[in-house]
């Protein structure tokens, strides 16, 4: 849950919020092939439910007051992932400070793996 407070008063948002958020604008990025699993968790998750879940690959900490958000992805093979990369960070650190106001502070892109189409 992130807080914030101003004095209008308190404004608080899920958890669940960002990391769907987050997941869905990432994977909607040119090269991405798909999220993969961050933590033990996830992994036990994913293989009990059978389906993908937006959350997966993502991970939002509050440092500070701004946030900084964990990604792992797949990519496709043959694209530029430099540029790939740098895409994922503009349009995450974009989407949520246009969505929620919050400040983010680092947006970490980790490639775990290369998909062959």
């Amino acid at each position: 849950m992130i807080r914030l407070e101003n004095h209008l008063g308190v404004t608080e948002i899920s958890h669940e919020y960002f990391v769907n958020l987050i997941g869905k604008v990432s994977s909607e990025c040119f090269g991405v092939s798909g999220m993969m699993v961050s933590s033990p968790a996830q992994g036990i998750r994913s293989v009990l439910s059978k389906k993908d879940a937006m959350d997966k690959g993502v991970r939002v900490r509050n440092a500070a007051g701004k946030l900084v958000v964990d990604l792992h992805i797949e990519v496709t093979y043959g694209v530029n992932i430099a540029a790939i990369v740098k895409s994922i960070v503009n349009k995450v650190r974009y989407t949520i400070e246009d969505a929620t106001g919050l400040a983010v502070a680092k947006v970490n892109v980790f490639v775990d793996g290369m998909k062959t189409e």
